[in-house]
């Protein structure tokens, strides 16, 4: 399979990063861009941060030196902000690729009518779609969104925002295969995947469920998408886009690396972050990746709290020696979903007469400066 074309940006391996809020900051994103090819997409962050100028989102607006594609996640819901935030990142920070998001399900966004709640207004969703292309465009900077199948079943979005995408100029569209009612419940919908494909002309990327590589090309297959998203399956597992990177290139790879190669891993993670935030920080950052590196591995339960607990390199150095690095990787883990599950909402919190109409203008949303999630 070829690469991904995105307007002007080419991407070798179809293969895309999904922003996970706290996980794929630069040195996240780094790590696993060292393992094979793709976009790597950096947290989400709010179109009024950027154009207040919020510390906390500005200083999540920070690039490895190695990022040469630089590529930024937006949340907004005025089309006038999110217009402007555009600009900023295309003029100041050099994007090369804006994702808008509409495909959050956190109750605290749709209720102000955001992330996944957003869709179901049509024209606001039009709108925002224009603001951002057109402000993109003169920096030839490709603006795709990301979205759900809708607000829950009865309620679905995912073919209009298709169209409404493709009408407002975006480059592409990423369907994850949930409502917004099952959050990260249950199996994604990779049959809506294919008829989003079939329902527009622009590059059509799947989300959901994607585990191994092995998922990817069945997925591809499956539905006719242009590539993949790629969330919770690659958390405490980098070289899983090395296996996506193979994959897609027609080769057999499936990586089973020993502790000591996880380990090895571990300590470039951390290494990354301290180089990014300082020793102290980046190893507390560190601290939430560890039960994922060591999920089926024997690892006593004393030595994986203590892991969780470190302030220093050299503390995560003397743990780490501990480890029996010649176990084998777990092979019951393969194909296992990891991260967040939950269970699914009987009710999605949403402004109140959000459903009365599919229009949405004049609404008026607020959104927070600081919001922070993923899709």
């Amino acid at each position: 399979m070829t690469g991904l074309t995105l307007g002007s940006l080419q991407v070798a391996t179809p293969v895309v990063l999904a922003p996970m809020a706290g996980i794929t900051n630069a040195a996240y994103r780094r790590l696993c861009a060292d393992q094979g090819a793709g976009l790597y997409v950096c947290e989400m962050i709010t179109s009024r941060g950027v154009v207040e100028r919020d510390k906390h989102t500005l200083d999540m607006l920070v690039f490895d030196e190695a990022e040469t594609v630089r590529s930024v996640q937006l949340y907004g819901t005025d089309p006038v902000y999110v217009g402007k935030a555009t600009e900023i990142l295309c003029a100041e920070y050099g994007v090369a690729h804006v994702d808008l998001n509409f495909g959050c399900p956190v109750p605290k966004v749709t209720r102000k009518g955001g992330g996944g709640a957003l869709p179901w207004k049509r024209k606001l969703l039009g709108e925002i779609l224009e603001h951002a292309v057109a402000t993109a465009a003169p920096y030839d900077v490709p603006v795709t969104m990301k979205t759900r199948k809708g607000i829950d079943e009865e309620h679905l979005t995912y073919l209009d925002a298709g169209r409404i995408a493709q009408e407002s100029g975006c480059a592409a569209i990423a369907l994850h295969g949930r409502t917004v009612a099952q959050a990260y419940s249950g199996a994604a919908d990779w049959d809506a995947i294919g008829r989003l494909v079939e329902h527009v002309d622009i590059p059509v990327l799947g989300n959901g469920d994607i585990w191994e590589a092995a998922d990817a090309l069945r997925m591809v297959e499956q539905t006719g998408a242009a590539g993949v998203v790629v969330g919770r399956g690659c958390l405490g597992r980098p070289w899983l886009f090395r296996d996506l990177a193979a994959a897609f290139a027609g080769e057999q790879v499936a990586t089973l690396p020993h502790l000591g190669e996880v380990a090895s891993m571990m300590r470039r993670h951390t290494e990354l972050l301290a180089e990014h935030l300082g020793e102290e920080r980046g190893c507390i950052e560190f601290r939430k990746h560890v039960s994922w590196y060591l999920k089926g591995f024997a690892a006593g339960g004393e030595l994986r709290r203590a892991l969780a607990m470190i302030t220093s390199l050299a503390e995560l150095e003397d743990l780490l020696t501990r480890l029996d690095r010649s176990e084998p990787f777990p092979v019951s883990e393969l194909g296992a979903p990891r991260g967040r599950q939950g269970s699914p909402r009987d009710k999605v919190a949403l402004p109140e007469r959000w459903l009365d109409d599919t229009d949405g203008t004049g609404w008026g949303l607020t959104e927070e400066v600081n919001e922070t999630t993923g899709g």
